[in-house]
């Protein structure tokens, strides 16, 4: 089957380079096929605009900052009016900083941390991961400054600052950078020092830290972000795509950087153009969304995979180089921006039966002590809709259990963990995650931090039993 893109009539551009209204009577065709290609080379920048878009600029956004240049921190676990993004985590505080390198160098001042977890990572509209700075790494012993920047910063080319402890270079002038924070809860005193540590927490500009004032910002004209990635396919993609090559660094060596490229210069998107609405490609929007649905259905289809996850793990949420793009496409759709193997692993918790897990039937998950996750720091279990990989509203607030969510061992050290309506007799408040009983697929992630990755290779995720 093919669909029709209408593409600015090249003779009217070169007759009358002045002009955006000429006729655009000169088309090219494209194929399911090549729809798909672009839909599956755009997705991690895709979903990336409207994560990092949504942090900085949607106000309905509770972990939002209210624009760039800007940090948000939370001192409490999140909960299911949490919306920004799939699949977030409950077993750790945040540090949400926005940052807009176009003008300025961005500088993170960042104090001890009295935690036996916490990282940074930084992450631009391409959704290749940077883990500047971790624990694991034997950071957050002593304060640091950390210097962002870009190939396209004004006024700065990398040279050292005085003051300054490190720099990193991003790949996009827009970033989202997070510090997750275990907030050990279950120990008031220690929390308490760490909640105060995450407010000590600052951002300024390199303008700011030699004592000027900030360089303005606001000339930034964003394209609209999506309530769901598919509505960006369906509703303004060619303009989102301009925006975003204006403001990335390609490799001219990166196969899948160039792929992206060959895939759009055709509709007249490269790195450089301004968007024009009148004078850009006509595509078939609906087609558009409805193969983009097709590929988040396909990818929300391995989490009921154990061996495919088992393979994807150690390629997804990785530097770039270090990644492919079914990866990159598989980790767009079931949870953008998490960790690296190193920091963190995400198995999914399947069926016994191999079936979806649904709100009509109750479960249990049982670990023997021999049984739990390989964690060095620490782990936990949370429970997503499998649709829209949110958290599941409840009174009781109970979407994950862990550490700090609440978790209780048995007299052997291992655990069993009831997904069901109602609590079941002699179990644990803490180790119940309730459901609405209805007609409702869901899907359980297990995060370890911290992994240790010998055990890991002979460890086996647990089954949620149906009962």
């Amino acid at each position: 089957m093919w669909r029709r893109v209408t593409l600015l009539c090249l003779a009217c551009l070169l007759a009358f380079p002045l002009l955006t209204g000429c006729a655009q009577d000169e088309a090219t065709e494209l194929t399911d096929a090549q729809i798909e290609n672009i839909v599956r080379r755009s997705y991690q920048y895709v979903a990336l605009y409207n994560v990092i878009n949504k942090a900085a600029l949607d106000p309905a956004n509770p972990m939002g900052t209210g624009g760039f240049n800007r940090l948000q921190a939370n001192t409490a676990l999140q909960d299911h009016t949490l919306k920004m993004i799939a699949r977030p985590n409950n077993d750790t505080l945040y540090i949400t900083c926005m940052l807009d390198l176009r003008k300025d160098p961005v500088i993170l001042d960042i104090p001890t941390f009295d935690s036996k977890y916490v990282s940074l990572m930084a992450v631009a509209y391409d959704h290749y991961v940077n883990v500047p700075l971790a624990t694991r790494l034997g950071d957050f012993r002593k304060p640091e400054k950390v210097l962002f920047y870009t190939t396209r910063t004004e006024g700065y080319d990398g040279e050292p600052v005085e003051g300054i402890d490190r720099t990193f270079e991003m790949s996009g002038d827009f970033v989202i950078a997070v510090f997750r924070v275990m907030p050990h809860s279950n120990e008031p005193e220690r929390f308490a020092r760490i909640v105060d540590q995450i407010d000590s927490v600052t951002l300024l500009t390199l303008s700011g830290y030699r004592g000027s004032e900030a360089k303005p910002i606001d000339d930034a004209e964003f394209p609209a972000f999506g309530e769901t990635d598919a509505d960006i396919f369906g509703d303004n993609l060619l303009e989102v795509m301009q925006f975003v090559f204006n403001h990335m660094t390609f490799d001219p060596n990166d196969e899948i950087d160039q792929g992206v490229l060959a895939a759009y210069k055709p509709l007249g998107v490269e790195p450089g153009k301004a968007y024009d609405a009148s004078a850009a490609a006509r595509i078939d929007d609906e087609a558009f969304r409805r193969v983009a649905q097709e590929v988040q259905a396909r990818s929300l289809t391995l989490l009921t995979d154990p061996t495919m996850m088992t393979e994807l793990g150690p390629r997804i949420l990785r530097a770039k180089g270090d990644t492919d793009l079914e990866a990159l496409v598989t980790v767009s759709v079931i949870g953008p921006i998490g960790l690296p193997l190193e920091e963190a692993t995400y198995p999914n918790v399947a069926t016994a039966d191999g079936a979806p897990m649904n709100a009509m039937h109750d479960y249990v998950i049982r670990m023997t002590r021999d049984e739990l996750p390989p964690a060095m720091a620490f782990w936990s279990l949370t429970l997503y809709d499998m649709q829209n990989g949110f958290f599941i509203p409840n009174d009781r607030k109970k979407y994950s259990v862990g550490e700090n969510a609440g978790m209780v061992l048995g007299k052997d050290g291992g655990i069993e963990i009831y997904v069901a309506a109602e609590k079941p007799e002699g179990v644990p408040e803490e180790n119940w995650l309730p459901v609405v009983r209805k007609d409702e697929n869901m899907d359980i992630i297990m995060r370890i931090y911290n992994p240790d990755i010998e055990k890991l290779k002979t460890w086996s995720a647990p089954t949620a039993e149906k009962l």
